[in-house]
């Protein structure tokens, strides 16, 4: 059974940093893609930032572009999202996701596999 859990939001000013994190327990012998969504209040889920499984190929929405970093861990299937310049838009409830086949990975339906999400609030 593969599990996510995520940790690291929490309550924090704009223009402040967070850093969420991800755990994945899978199988170590298959490699999986991860990503980062989040919904916010009244909003539907939306992809935020997706890195393949090599760590090689990163891939964010416009609206976090040059203020989020997303990056692999050393321990397999471990990702991070390095949230820096927040905006109170930002506030959301952020999920994990990861599945070993996706490709497009601003596609919710790619992933097989969620976290129960942490939320982050900014506030103004």
């Amino acid at each position: 059974q593969v599990q996510l859990v995520e940790s690291g939001g929490g309550l924090v000013q704009a223009g402040g940093s967070l850093r969420l994190s991800c755990a994945a327990s899978v199988r170590n012998d298959i490699d999986y893609a991860m990503a980062w969504f989040r919904q916010g209040p009244g909003k539907e889920r939306e992809f935020v930032a997706g890195i393949s499984w090599s760590g090689h190929s990163t891939y964010y929405s416009d609206s976090v572009k040059g203020r989020f970093t997303i990056s692999r861990g050393d321990a397999k299937n471990t990702v991070y999202l390095q949230m820096k310049s927040l905006k109170p838009e930002d506030t959301a409830v952020y999920y994990c996701a990861a599945d070993p086949l996706a490709s497009d990975y601003d596609w919710e339906d790619e992933y097989d596999y969620w976290g129960q999400g942490t939320q982050v609030t900014v506030s103004s």
